[in-house]
C-alpha cells in the first residue's frame, strides 16, 4: 500500500506508516501548500496512493456514489482522520489490521477504493 499525506496530517503519522514499512509521502513534496483539494485528489489518485487527510471535503470531490461531475476520481481512496490530530497516529496504529483489510477487499471489488473513516472512537469503512 501506498499512502499519500495531505498537509494537515502530523509527522507522528508518517512514521507510523514507514515504520511499518509502507511507501508514505506528504502532497507537500509534489504540491504548493495550500493547494485545492481537487489538485491534491488528483495527485494521489496519479500516484495510485491511499489520500489521509483530517479534511472532510474529500467526501464531496469523490463521493461512493457520484453524482454527475463528480464522476472524477473513481480510482481515489482515502482514510478520512475524523479525530484530533494528536491522536491520529494512535488511533491508526490500533486500526491498521482493519484498513489493510478493506484495503484488499476493495483490490478484489469491481470498485477498487478504498474509504475509511477513524474517528476518536470509531472505524467506519464505506463500501
Amino acid at each position: 500500500m501506498r499512502f499519500m499525506l495531505d498537509e494537515n496530517v502530523s509527522v507522528s503519522v508518517s512514521k507510523l506508516l514507514i515504520n511499518r514499512n509502507y511507501e508514505c509521502s506528504y502532497i507537500r513534496e509534489l504540491l504548493p501548500v495550500g493547494s485545492v483539494d481537487q489538485l491534491v485528489a488528483f495527485v494521489a489518485e496519479d500516484k495510485q496512493a491511499i489520500l489521509v487527510s483530517h479534511d472532510g471535503d474529500f467526501k464531496k470531490i469523490s463521493p461512493r456514489i457520484p453524482d454527475g461531475q463528480k464522476k472524477r476520481f473513481r480510482n481515489l481512496s482515502r482514510i478520512h482522520l475524523r479525530c484530533a490530530e494528536y491522536q491520529a497516529a494512535d488511533r491508526l496504529e490500533k486500526v491498521m489490521n482493519f484498513i489493510i483489510s478493506e484495503y484488499k477487499i476493495a483490490q478484489k471489488s469491481r470498485d477498487k477504493r478504498m474509504m475509511v473513516i477513524v474517528g476518536n472512537s470509531f472505524i467506519r469503512s464505506e463500501r
